[in-house]
């Protein structure tokens, strides 16, 4: 039977960029990802992917960032006073923060850069602006 909204999926997946640059895996994670299609859990694309398929198959797919992440947003990159972030860290540009929303919900940010007084953090996801290669295969639908 063909996969459709609503169903609850086990996939084995490798998530690669544009240069071959393994970003996440369910091997890496030790079991196949689980979720309703559908729902919302997952990115678009890869949400979308699923539908059709039947337990058993495998696709390759690519995903632009409209599918994926979407484009960076640059009301997401911000200049945070070097007083607010915690004493005696060794800041570096690349470093990722946990910044702690209003809600309590932690979310990762990047240094992008180091002033004297700031410091330039970016709180687009990290996949933002990317195109994204998928290997899937349906393990599992119920």
């Amino acid at each position: 039977m063909p996969v459709k909204k609503g169903d609850k999926v086990k996939v084995e997946y490798t998530g690669t960029l544009e240069d071959g640059t393994v970003f996440d895996s369910s091997e890496k994670h030790g079991e196949p990802l689980e979720f309703e299609v559908g729902a919302g859990q997952m990115i678009k694309g890869f949400d979308d992917a699923v539908v059709d398929m039947e337990k058993g198959d495998e696709k390759e797919i690519t995903l632009k960032p409209a599918d994926a992440y979407g484009d960076p947003n640059p009301q997401l990159i911000q200049k945070v006073p070097k007083d607010k972030l915690p004493e005696g860290a060794d800041l570096k540009a690349g470093m990722q923060l946990a910044m702690a929303l209003p809600n309590g919900q932690q979310i990762p940010a990047t240094i992008t850069e180091i002033g004297d007084t700031e410091v330039t953090i970016d709180i687009n996801h990290p996949l933002a602006g990317k195109t994204l290669n998928f290997k899937v295969k349906v393990v599992d639908v119920s």
